[in-house]
């Protein structure tokens, strides 16, 4: 059996594509029928057009987005590689459904590097379903399908922190499930949660377990480009200016940041999914993207 997302993609692709055909003619016989029937052959023709069909035809972006998303909900216990269905979107918590993927601990998944989080959490899932022996390949695919031309797993973590949210948003139409948290426009920190799992604890959590030691890594970072900077020249230099400028801004984002999200981890605030996401996202709102 293969093990490369490619032909898995050509597979769905034909038998969306035979699904298509079969009710397209259908759906004209059926014309026929009626044009037949009231004799109307002069007025109309019974060809449908394409867009007029039902049912949709394979799109390869579209089919990886879905993918990705698929992944991001096992990652998160909303899905298990184990069972088929939903395993968790409230009540009681079943740790007996997951064995092949452990969901993460603290419902939480920062998007801070393509080696880590989020990021390293999909590409695992990928070995995990489809192997070790077509890793490589199964992640340039999913990275050319988004339209990215770098690594692959640059590709993917650009995706899961500038569009995945944006795609989830509209999919589920305007009320998402994956939460994204943000320090702002100099995408200092950024992380997901899944909200059927949040819990008053999971701000507090963020702060101390996430944003503050990312916070202080940033930290270390501009100390090291400042004295690289000292000893260096020329262009080499205007390079580490440039990057001493840039973690200047983030940290200066992140105290912003953390500061926002102390004063709403002391609240306990408790979402209540009877209130729908609307609701509830306005509570967390100055974090979120």
């Amino acid at each position: 059996m293969s093990r490369l997302i490619s032909d898995k993609y050509n597979e769905w692709e034909e038998l969306c594509r035979q699904r298509f055909d079969k009710l397209k003619a259908n759906e004209e016989q059926l014309n026929r029928y009626y044009i037949d029937l009231y004799n109307m052959g002069s007025e109309i023709t019974p060809e449908v057009d394409d867009s007029d069909v039902t049912v949709r035809l394979a799109d390869l972006q579209r089919e990886i987005r879905s993918l990705i998303s698929y992944a991001v909900g096992c990652v998160f216990g909303r899905y298990s590689l184990d069972h088929e269905g939903l395993c968790f979107a409230g009540g009681k918590w079943d740790s007996s459904l997951y064995s092949t993927i452990i969901p993460c601990s603290d419902n939480i998944m920062t998007l801070n590097s393509p080696d880590s989080g989020l990021t390293k959490a999909v590409t695992d899932f990928v070995e995990k379903v489809y192997g070790s022996d077509t890793l490589a390949e199964n992640l340039r695919f999913i990275a050319d399908a988004l339209g990215g031309s770098s690594e692959p797993a640059t590709v993917i973590h650009n995706y899961l922190r500038k569009d995945f949210f944006a795609d989830h948003f509209k999919v589920y139409k305007k009320r998402p499930i994956y939460w994204q948290f943000t320090s702002g426009r100099k995408s200092g920190f950024t992380a997901i949660m899944y909200f059927h799992r949040y819990t008053p604890e999971l701000l507090s959590m963020l702060e101390n377990d996430h944003a503050v030691p990312y916070s202080e890594e940033l930290k270390a970072q501009l100390r090291s480009a400042a004295a690289a900077h000292k000893s260096s020249t020329g262009a080499e230099k205007s390079a580490y200016r440039r990057d001493i400028s840039r973690l200047q801004s983030q940290i200066t984002e992140m105290e912003g940041f953390i500061a926002r999200l102390h004063l709403l981890a002391e609240e306990n605030i408790i979402l209540d999914p009877d209130d729908g996401i609307k609701v509830n996202y306005e509570k967390l709102k100055e974090i979120l993207v």
